[in-house]
């Protein structure tokens, strides 16, 4: 019996695009969109930010000394933050009447900076029980540990949580720890996963 849903963020709540943030970047910086996800890689900082081993203001610095560029913390925010679209891909009703029922955990690969602007932008997120974010629990999907962290913020058993998440990788993560996931094509697709488990809203 599923007790506890946890839906990933991105591309499973709300859609994204990170050219979006690169093409507000690459003016301020002078060079090809294409050119700025590369130069960050090279650092590992997009990575380093969503496993907590750099602070936001750090990794801001930073990156304005990897991409030559100078630019103050508020405003880089913006421009980093503006990869979400306004649109969420469930409805937040959706979400509001699975809580009634079921606790609901956020399991999400993110950072501070995106985090609390999607917290304040999208109010979808505040039907949620409890957040299990990389940045916070030190560890990324597909870690062990990141499930683990999960699977103690549903307060059930692994094979009573229900899990969705776009990335295949990351579906075989949680099921690997037990838990009972799938990959997120669409709304309507998981509203059928969700009711072939006995799961009502």
């Amino acid at each position: 019996m599923i007790r506890t849903i946890i839906f990933d963020l991105g591309k499973v709540i709300i859609p994204f695009d990170f050219k979006r943030g690169y093409q507000k970047l690459a003016p301020r910086i002078g060079c090809a969109p294409e050119e700025i996800p590369a130069r960050l890689l090279e650092h590992d900082l997009p990575n380093r930010l969503e496993s907590g081993a750099i602070e936001p203001r750090a990794f801001v610095a930073e990156v304005c000394r990897v991409l030559n560029f100078e630019c103050n913390y508020e405003e880089f925010c913006e421009m980093w933050s503006s990869i979400f679209l306004s649109d969420t891909l469930i409805p937040e009703k959706f979400v509001q009447a699975l809580g009634r029922n079921y606790r609901l955990v956020l399991l999400s690969n993110t950072n501070a900076i995106h985090f609390e602007m999607v917290s304040a932008r999208y109010p979808i997120l505040r039907h949620f029980d409890e957040y299990v974010l990389s940045h916070v629990v030190g560890a990324m999907k597909p870690s062990p540990l990141i499930y683990e962290a999960a699977v103690k913020a549903s307060r059930v058993k692994p094979e009573e949580c229900f899990f969705t998440d776009d990335i295949p990788a990351y579906v075989e993560g949680a099921r690997a720890y037990g838990i009972d996931a799938v990959q997120f094509q669409n709304y309507e697709q998981i509203q059928g996963e969700l009711r072939a488990r006995g799961v009502t809203w």
